[in-house]
């Protein structure tokens, strides 16, 4: 940290120590792989909760997707409001209240308590995704939209890894886990109280909690372009988060619960590490890459669900991975780049409302399908269905290119 007391127009500062802008973007970074983290800590967690409530397969599935469309009612009421009141205060509010709802998890006693800590935390998560990625763009661009798609993936990869740890390994792994993410939570919190506003707040907050769908005339030809990769990337991350780990467990034979994070862990670190190696590539270009490796993955994950070959399964989830990271950051740099920075967090929220609802809409059909078609069939018809959109998107990014050059 150091001292400064440079202002920002319209934003009151004072000689207290702030800090550095480099400081905050790692910070706000943090809040995005934490809030991602907290988000899928409780997939290896399922097993436990099935065995000690006598949950079902479709009941897993609601308890993934309530959080989803918790996070799509957060993002439609509270998803602009950072633009007005500044991303500080929004941001402060909402890592005090996830830390609170880590006690809810903690103390959970049935299916009911859970699925009520997953709407309390679908909703602040949805309040603050937006802000916290306009206000990584807000301090630097480039940097900002590549950690838009790598912080959710690396987030959601150590989440589900983290917690298969501390269920193996450690006592108690259904309090622990979460009180150990409450401590970050309440850090984080601290550290925003020294971080520098962003943006000059503007008139409007009230009337930017009525829900609307308000997308810059720019940005509607590229949100269309990347329609199918979102839903293509988002329908594969809820059929891992919420039936990844029965089939990995399955597959191998084995009820060691490190593995119920595993297939997640493998699809999104992938994408957060190729998203890394190839920030620098035009972002149509990273798009197509990413239609291309979902189709070329999933069809090699299916091909394995076939034939039971957790080898090929895994090298599958990991193509599917790098079309996971690049198609999706391929997605937000097309639409996000013709945003002014008043218009961020809302074009921000639509892309996550389509992503949300991509989320969870699937996990639910998959938990209805599941009864009647048993595990391999769904995941194998979920899978086609991804390989499909993908492959839509495919062609459209490579007619455009060739409309362009002529």
């Amino acid at each position: 940290m150091h001292p400064t007391s440079v202002a920002v127009p319209g934003v009151r500062t004072n000689s207290a120590l702030y800090l550095s802008p480099s400081a905050s973007f790692y910070l706000l970074a943090s809040i995005t792989l934490s809030f991602l983290a907290g988000s899928s800590v409780p997939t290896p967690l399922y097993p436990l909760y099935q065995a000690l409530w006598g949950l079902s397969p479709v009941m897993i599935t609601v308890v993934f997707a309530v959080y989803a469309l918790a996070v799509l009612t957060g993002l439609l009421f509270l998803g602009r409001l950072s633009d007005h009141v500044g991303r500080r205060p929004v941001l402060i509010a909402a890592a005090l209240a996830q830390a609170l709802t880590m006690l809810l998890f903690a103390t959970a006693a049935s299916a009911a308590g859970l699925v009520l800590a997953r709407i309390i935390q679908g909703l602040i998560t949805g309040a603050a995704l937006s802000a916290v990625g306009a206000a990584m763009i807000d301090l630097n661009k480039s940097r900002g939209t590549a950690a838009n798609a790598v912080a959710p993936a690396f987030g959601s990869a150590a989440g589900g890894i983290v917690a298969g740890f501390f269920v193996q390994f450690l006592p108690a792994p259904m309090h622990l886990v979460y009180a150990a993410l409450a401590a970050v939570f309440v850090m984080q919190t601290v550290g925003l109280k020294f971080m520098k506003e962003p943006i000059a707040p503007i008139p409007g907050a009230w009337k930017s909690l009525r829900p609307q769908i308000a997308l810059p005339s720019a940005a509607r030809e590229p949100l269309l372009l990347a329609l199918p990769v979102l839903i293509a990337v988002w329908a594969l991350g809820g059929l891992y988060a919420s039936l990844g780990p029965v089939l990995v467990r399955g597959m191998l034979d084995s009820n060691a619960p490190l593995l119920g994070g595993l297939a997640l862990f493998v699809l999104a670190a992938s994408g957060g590490i190729a998203v890394l190696l190839l920030q620098a590539l035009e972002a149509r270009k990273m798009m197509a890459l990413g239609a291309a490796c979902l189709l070329a993955g999933v069809g090699l994950a299916v091909l394995a669900l076939t034939r039971n070959e957790v080898t090929l399964f895994f090298l599958g989830t990991a193509v599917a991975g790098v079309g996971f990271g690049t198609g999706f950051q391929g997605a937000v740099r097309t639409v996000i780049s013709v945003a002014a920075p008043h218009e961020r967090a809302g074009t921000l929220s639509i892309l996550f409302i389509v992503s949300y609802i991509a989320l969870g809409a699937p996990a639910i059909i998959a938990g209805s399908m599941v009864r009647h078609a048993g595990l391999a069939a769904t995941a194998q018809i979920f899978g086609l269905v991804v390989m499909a959109l993908a492959a839509v998107a495919l062609v459209a990014s490579v007619l455009r290119a060739v409309w362009r050059s002529n």
